[in-house]
């Protein structure tokens, strides 16, 4: 069994502990706490080290635009084409899937199997592109966020947001203070070894529980139906076809000889939905929650029930891509793909439609005693 196959399933398997620990930890407030410490502890440490330990040369510059450039392409389609309409998805539903979708999250579902199967160099440029979509995860989705969050409270409110509320909300997010201070600190050419050992020890202590945390709250939160499986894998299908096909390009008019680096190319944005955009989902939630609104910006809930089917679908793709060798290295083979994907997603709203009519509102998993909101499941 490869090391990179090895950590995957070890990856998973805490998805399913926390799943199994669905009984001992029914509370909203128990959740909210695991929550709390990834959100406010973990997740900020992790940023704070990935920023802080950017490195790259302006030729490869190139590298992460592209990446930017695959992220903001697939949050204009996923905005603009008519998949709301099609699914009938409740607006916050909706907008949890245009933050969600376009995410990347290399580190937990891509990097061990480049590792495993192509070595450092295509390691290195994988994380130069995880630079590009850091800055989408991390900012751009942000600022979309808090936009539709301020489009929709004007609306139900008339004008009358407080917008100074507001943005002391956002400055006081410890992930916002984390970025702030990693921009300032580069402005200022400081790294992360500027820090004195014993905090650099504490922050990289702190940044390892992070996936472990995280991959246990999902598991802990999930709690799917058959409307949701036929959306949310309709939309995994729909994205890996994209992907697909953006990389097909990229592989025509980008001609290399070099396999791994072509495997990298296919690989890389079959990445699993990344945990960032929900941290700003959280943000918002917690604004609302604030203003006593009832009106909710996301669906929480939703959200976490799409990173649980992510990562293993996302997984279980890139191991056929690198199962079969070089067969994607031919870019015939990766618009097939792509083409063979799309019509799946098809087929599984049209068969699921009507085959799980009658079951749309059942859950899927066995009832565990839970509220039948459970907590910021995303």
């Amino acid at each position: 069994m490869s090391g990179a196959f090895t950590k995957t399933i070890s990856l998973l398997l805490l998805i399913a502990i926390g799943y199994l620990f669905q009984k001992k930890i029914q509370s909203k407030e128990q959740r909210e706490g695991i929550k709390t410490l990834i959100l406010s502890l973990a997740l900020p440490a992790t940023i704070l080290i990935a920023l802080l330990q950017i490195d790259f040369s302006s030729n490869l510059i190139v590298i992460p635009i592209m990446s930017l450039g695959f992220n903001i392409l697939m949050y204009v389609l996923i905005d603009k084409l008519p998949f709301q309409s099609i699914f009938g998805i409740h607006d916050s539903q909706y907008r949890t899937l245009i933050m969600l979708i376009p995410s990347l999250a290399p580190g937990l579902s891509c990097f061990p199997f480049i590792m495993e199967y192509s070595g450092q160099g295509p390691l290195a440029m994988a994380a130069l592109a995880d630079v590009g979509n850091k800055i989408f995860v991390l900012i751009i989705s942000y600022t979309i966020a808090m936009k539709w969050y301020y489009d929709v409270h004007r609306e139900s409110t008339k004008g009358k947001l407080d917008i100074k509320q507001m943005l002391i909300a956002m400055v006081n997010e410890p992930v916002n203070i984390v970025i702030i201070v990693a921009i300032v600190m580069l402005g200022f050419g400081l790294t992360y070894s500027a820090f004195p050992t014993p905090l650099t020890l504490t922050i990289d202590r702190l940044s390892l529980i992070m996936t472990p945390l995280i991959l246990l709250f999902i598991g802990l939160s999930m709690k799917l139906n058959w409307s949701q499986v036929k959306t949310i894998f309709s939309f995994l299908f729909f994205r890996s076809s994209i992907a697909f096909a953006l990389s097909g390009v990229v592989l025509y008019f980008f001609p290399t000889n070099d396999i791994p680096t072509m495997l990298l190319i296919v690989v890389f944005p079959q990445s699993a939905c990344s945990f960032w955009p929900y941290a700003h989902m959280a943000s918002v939630g917690q604004i609302e929650k604030k203003s006593g609104t009832t009106l909710k910006t996301f669906d929480q809930d939703f959200a976490m029930n799409v990173l649980a089917c992510s990562m293993p679908f996302s997984v279980i793709l890139i191991m056929i891509v690198y199962a079969t060798g070089t067969a994607f290295a031919n870019t015939s083979t990766v618009f097939i793909s792509s083409g063979v994907l799309l019509l799946a997603g098809f087929v599984v709203v049209l068969l699921s439609t009507r085959a799980f009519a009658s079951k749309t509102d059942e859950p899927i998993e066995i009832n565990t005693g839970e509220e039948a909101t459970p907590s910021q499941a995303s």
